[in-house]
């Protein structure tokens, strides 16, 4: 056989299990669909090999590299003619494939792994599914809609009703093309239309600001440098609403002096950090994470990200690379990362089709492509994902929410900061694609029915095995002292990363070295292209050989793309021709501040608390009903497909009691390299209903959540740092700002009031839809408060599962139930005109108290209350120790008391023969003795000794799992 000769061989890969999961999967998301004629999909992998293959390196290929033998089959064939439509009486062949260009990891992996296996006629590579659908009266039509609307994404995606034409990666190449703007003679409706067709969301202002650079350059702008600019002056990277002046348009306020705020970043978030001063804060609002100090010898860094708009149109990748982009975050201080969390919100999952706003994936399809895009990266790169919380609204139907977080650990003094003239700009790991061009600015925009359609390009797809390699590289490096700064390609790519890292001295590149993944990239998208997986170090020619070295060694890609100088400037080349001369004080500097209105949203004002009539309730078949609620329901089914013990660190982890399926509060973990019996412990807090009634007091809400989960786990409630991340409409209309405002005071007394100073934030806006009914659909405003402890002895971790029939059980804080915001409200027909609930003044004591009696060993478990009140919690209690609660009541309102929310409270077993000693502790703050375990397989609660509920456990569990009885 001629070896230079190239064909094209067809791998079909299909599973020999009559049950396979993945097609059951898809199957179930179709009827759910209401695709109610399908039977059956059989879901087959698909792969494109271009090459010279004998039968025998064939048969090697399907039997030793594409497929396990033990629980699939593989067949091949050589593609000699073009491919013809299938379809027959009962069933249709769909085919899907990447469109040209999309990053196709796997595709590499399986020329690379054909090399190794001897194979040396494998050129190139590409990958897709092939979905077999069974039932009666499929027509074309059908199958063509479900392809469209679940078994493919037009965004990354082509599809096929039969075989699909199999496409390549191409040898890269690019061009040296560059349009110049003629900025300097453009009118207010040009600036703008500039403005909207480069996708650049920068407003007028902002807009003749450049005008006038140029005007004082004496030149125009080129593409490159109009880009680069857009996306250092975007909402995601310069965070310009939290640094916008802000003017009041109601009458003076006691909250707001002068009718005005100055930067909320500043007034807020920085000035509660600023005045707790706390000595354990090693960096905050600096870096790239929040640092903190560990055990005296090392550090723990923590950051949170959002990647909302990105997942809304490409699920799996948005998650995908919000995972990987958060992890980049950590490595960029210098650390190793140890642990990811993820919080997400979505759409209701039973949306009839019909209602799906057009041009937006069904919550379903959403939902299911982001938890699979947090698995597979955290899973592939050995990061175990220990914490976070999954809700559901109607409000997240458009624009999902997806925060991931990563944490990570150095030694102490171990991250330099500063590049030195004449270091080299380094960039190692993935190649550069048009994957995610103008992420930064794309982000900062309201969705439509095309943006998918438009922003196809922001979206990335990540490679996790590419990004494990980063980490071993980076740590050797930092500690060898090999580079002088570091950070990663993030939102705007090296345009984001070597600007940041020369500002304070001057940059030269030349974008010729960049290395490609396929050809035909302008200047520009070399330059803004956020593919993934890529670090920018500064580093002195001297050290640049054993770099190399370190490289080598794990299989990772340096280029040398230029070098750092005192110029003050920013200089980019292609080969001889400058495309992009900036000035680094005006690219940073230059920036007008929004100027902003605010309309503070009005108190809510609610009638006297009355005790709510019961009579008529069923309190068994309320608490059965909270249960099930997807907010409160267990999320088992996605923390079972996270890999949540990888490096063997988690303590306390997402699921736990007898039978491991109890709802932890918080993670704790033993990070390897931690001192002694050093940990951290990990928790959230986030309310969306909250924040729709009263942001400021969602606010206080959110912050006493994530201290209480933390406490309840054994954290000193001293010790304590978290991180803001705000998710909100436009900005630009004054109600949506009042709010944000109302939100971030909140912020600040919450902070205060606990003693926990902010190290980190993120701020995501523009969270809104506009309907083809011509109206924006904004999200609920929402605020996740993450927080993390610090523990010098994991050995007093505490989880919340009952553990012993006999001990009593206590309630301990302020217990002050109402509905404003509460589940009850959600699933009664006729809510209950209550306020949120309150702050508590004396919740910080309450948990040093906690605290107290955890290091004294009088704690056997806890659970803090909430979503679904104290009912809810006790039988969670109860499912996590397979033990029963009996429990009574002394108070005049039980319903409001079992089901209305409160902050500051937490239900606490304590061990029996301690129970003096326990209430000697709390004997200056309120504590109530409610009952005590039983070995009753059954949750019993009176008031004043009459029956309420009395709920079998088996009951409990299979409606807090969701779980169909059979008839």
């Amino acid at each position: 056989m001629n070896t230079n000769e190239k064909r094209i061989y067809r791998f079909i890969v299909r599973s020999i299990k009559s049950n396979d999961p993945r097609s059951a999967g898809f199957l179930s998301d179709a009827l759910s669909l209401g695709y109610s004629n399908i039977e059956k999909i059989e879901c087959q992998d698909l792969y494109f090999i271009e090459g010279a293959l004998d039968s025998p390196q064939a048969v090697r290929l399907c039997d030793e590299l594409l497929s396990d033998p033990v629980t699939q089959k593989a067949e091949w064939q050589e593609i000699n003619a073009e491919p013809q439509p299938y379809s027959s009486n009962s069933d249709f062949l769909i085919e899907v494939a990447l469109r040209p260009g999309v990053t196709d990891p796997v595709a590499a992996e399986i020329v690379r792994a054909s090399q190794e296996l001897g194979i040396r006629t494998v050129h190139r590579a590409s990958t897709g599914f092939r979905f077999l659908v069974k039932g009666k009266g499929i027509s074309a039509t059908l199958a063509d809609d479900l392809a469209r609307r679940l078994l493919s994404n037009n965004v990354i995606h082509r599809y096929a009703l039969g075989p699909v034409q199999p496409v390549f990666p191409q040898e890269a190449e690019a061009n040296d093309q560059i349009e110049v703007f003629k900025i300097r003679g453009f009118n207010e409706t040009d600036l703008l239309d500039l403005s909207r067709e480069r996708r650049a969301a920068l407003d007028i202002h902002e807009m003749k600001t450049i005008q006038q650079y140029c005007l004082k350059e004496g030149r125009d702008l080129s593409d490159i440098e109009f880009e680069m600019i857009a996306q250092t002056w975007s909402e995601h990277c310069v965070h310009k609403t939290f640094k916008a002046l802000i003017e009041l348009k109601d009458q003076e306020n006691k909250y707001y002096p002068g009718k005005r705020v100055n930067n909320v970043m500043k007034t807020y978030l920085k000035a509660a950090t600023d005045r707790i001063n706390a000595p354990w804060v090693l960096s905050a609002f600096v870096d790239n994470a929040g640092i903190l100090d560990l055990d005296g010898k090392n550090e723990v860094s923590f950051k949170v990200e959002t990647h909302n708009h990105p997942s809304a149109i490409e699920p799996f990748g948005g998650a995908n690379t919000g995972v990987g982009g958060v992890i980049r975050d950590v490595i960029g201080v210098s650390a190793k990362p140890v642990a990811v969390t993820d919080v997400l919100c979505f759409g209701p999952q039973d949306m009839k089709l019909n209602d799906v706003p057009e041009g937006v994936l069904h919550p379903r399809r959403i939902m299911s492509g982001v938890v699979s895009g947090v698995q597979d990266y955290g899973n592939k790169i050995g990061l175990p994902t220990v914490s976070g919380a999954i809700l559901f609204d109607p409000g997240f139907t458009s624009n999902p929410l997806v925060f991931c977080g990563c944490v990570g650990i150095a030694p102490q003094n171990s991250h330099p900061r500063s590049p030195h003239e004449d270091d080299r700009i380094i960039v190692i790991g993935g190649r550069t694609g048009r994957d995610g061009l103008r992420g930064a600015t794309f982000s900062s925009m309201t969705m439509d029915a095309q943006t998918g359609e438009v922003s196809g390009a922001s979206v990335q797809i990540g490679v996790p095995i590419t990004e494990k390699g980063l980490i071993d590289v980076t740590v050797i490096a930092r500690d060898e002292h090999l580079y002088n700064a570091i950070t990663d390609c993030g939102a705007g790519g090296l345009s984001s990363a070597v600007g940041e890292m020369s500002s304070q001295i001057g940059g030269q590149v030349d974008l010729v070295d960049v290395k490609l993944k396929y050809p035909g990239l302008s200047p520009w998208e070399i330059w803004l292209s956020e593919a993934q997986e890529r670090m920018v170090l500064a580093v002195p020619p001297v050290n640049l050989k054993r770099l190399q070295e370190i490289c080598d060694i794990y299989d990772v890609e340096l280029t040398d793309i230029g070098k750092f100088t005192q110029s003050g400037r920013l200089v980019v080349t292609y080969g001889n021709k400058k495309v992009l001369d900036l000035e680094n004080h005006f690219l940073h500097e230059g920036i007008p501040q929004r100027q902003l209105s605010a309309a503070i949203p009005a108190v809510p004002s609610f009638p006297p608390l009355i005790a709510i009539p019961s009579e008529n309730l069923d309190f068994n078949q309320t608490l059965i009903a909270l249960l099930s609620h997807p907010n409160i329901a267990s999320k088992e089914s996605v923390i079972r497909l996270y890999d949540h013990e990888i490096q063997g660190g988690t303590v306390i982890k997402p699921m736990t009691g007898i039978k491991n399926d109890g709802p932890s509060d918080a993670c704790v973990l033993k990070p390897m390299g931690a001192q002694a019996h050093y940990g951290i412990i990990l928790s959230n807090g986030i309310n969306t209903e909250y924040g729709k009634i009263d942001p400021y007091q969602m606010a206080l809400s959110v912050i006493d959540e994530a201290v209480r989960n933390a406490v309840a786990v054994g954290a000193n409630p001293d010790k304590i740092a978290i991180l803001d991340n705000f998710c909100w409409g436009d900005p630009i209309r004054p109600e949506t700002m009042g709010s944000l405002l109302e939100a971030a005071r909140g912020c600040y007394d919450g902070a205060i009031h606990y003693g926990t100073p902010y190290i980190s934030g993120k701020d995501s806006f523009n969270n809104e839809y506009l309907g083809s009914d011509g109206l924006r659909h904004a999200i609920p405003p929402t605020l996740l408060i993450s927080a993390i402890g610090i523990t010098d002895d994991i050995h007093y971790s505490i989880s919340m599962d009952l553990k012993s029939a006999g001990n009593p059980l206590y309630l301990v804080g302020e217990m002050n139930p109402v509905m404003g915001g509460s589940h009850f409200n959600l699933l009664s027909g006729q809510p209950i005109n209550d306020p949120v609930p309150g702050f508590s003044t004396k919740a910080l004591d309450v948990y040093r108290s906690v605290f107290k009696a955890v290091r004294a060993g009088l704690i056997k478990s806890m659970h803090d209350i909430s979503e679904g009140g104290l009912a809810v919690a006790a039988a969670e209690m109860c499912i996590g120790g397979r033990l029963g609660l009996d429990l009574n009541l002394n108070t005049p309102d039980p319903l409001r008391y079992l089901f209305g929310e409160t902050n500051g409270c937490i239900l606490v077993e304590v061990d029996i023969k301690k129970s003096k000693e326990f209430e000697s502790v709390f004997s200056h703050l309120p504590f109530l003795r409610l009952g005590e375990v039983t070995t009753n397989q059954a949750l019993v609660i009176q008031n004043n000794r009459q029956g309420l509920i009395n709920s079998l456990l088996d009951d409990l569990v299979s409606s807090w799992k969701r779980l169909k009885k059979e008839a």
